[in-house]
């Protein structure tokens, strides 16, 4: 028997309860208990669709695309993952061009200096495997995103990486800039990003950064997502990883970035 097999339905409903309740009472998190925590990433996904769910029913609606994390030299070495980690992201949760935030509705915040794709075409998971040259042709816009992350845990180091996977990968909210459907006429993997926060740079970094090319990331979801039986659809996005380590923000902080022909966002903690 396969430590997949061994979460039950009980336990993997049981952890999206805790997860869920945590997050929707603002409390930090500590450990999820021996009988109910994902052993495996693959558990830790299921965990994953089982919270998406239950958040979804208790007012955040539905999903409106994916982050994945860990796609970066720098943000591997920042949580000491070495491979990429998908999560969901709400619709209610996105921002557009310029965002504001309570700080004070967060646990500890902090912010991304990303790339994002959004779909024009599906790519289901029968067209599996994928390459970045045959994914390309399903985008039709790229942009600067902001990814705003939640530190929800007591010590997040002390977490093991499927149990972060079951709860998004800290995902809390999203900026996207205007989208750029030109993007095809860039070289994605050459194109510089920076953020600054209250005009000071904190961090820089380039396309390339992320798995070699940003759409060497959108294969791996893709044929993540296909391996599980799930498809990309037409109109999500796709926050492909930050190429910026994670700055953690006070209030009254206003944090800008920039992707070299992806336009900008912003946003403000209030």
């Amino acid at each position: 028997m396969t430590e997949r097999a061994m979460m039950t339905a009980t336990a993997v409903e049981c952890a999206a309860g805790l997860l869920a309740d945590a997050r929707l009472a603002r409390t930090r998190f500590a450990s999820l208990p021996a009988d109910c925590r994902p052993p495996d990433e693959a558990a830790a996904y299921a965990v994953q669709d089982a919270l998406h769910r239950r958040l979804g029913a208790a007012g955040l609606g539905a999903l409106a695309g994916h982050k994945i994390g860990c796609t970066t030299a720098v943000m591997q070495r920042f949580l000491n993952i070495a491979n990429p980690c998908a999560g969901g992201v709400f619709a209610s949760t996105v921002q557009h061009g310029h965002g504001t935030f309570r700080h004070a509705d967060f646990l500890h915040v902090g912010v991304e200096c990303e790339i994002a794709v959004r779909l024009a075409k599906p790519l289901p998971a029968s067209g599996a495997p994928y390459d970045r040259d045959g994914i390309a042709a399903a985008v039709d816009a790229c942009m600067a995103a902001i990814e705003v992350v939640d530190d929800r845990y007591e010590d997040y180091r002390s977490l093991d990486t499927p149990t972060l996977i079951a709860d998004d990968f800290f995902n809390a909210a999203l900026v996207l800039a205007d989208p750029v459907e030109s993007w095809s006429e860039l070289d994605l993997a050459r194109v510089s990003g920076r953020m600054t926060i209250n005009g000071g740079e904190v961090g820089t970094g380039s396309g390339g950064d992320i798995l070699g090319h940003p759409l060497e990331a959108l294969a791996w979801l893709a044929n993540a997502l296909a391996a599980r039986g799930r498809s990309l659809a037409a109109g999500e996005f796709v926050l492909l990883g930050s190429v910026v380590q994670t700055r953690w923000v006070e209030a009254g902080d206003l944090v800008e970035v920039e992707i070299e022909g992806l336009g900008r966002a912003s946003c403000r903690f209030s």
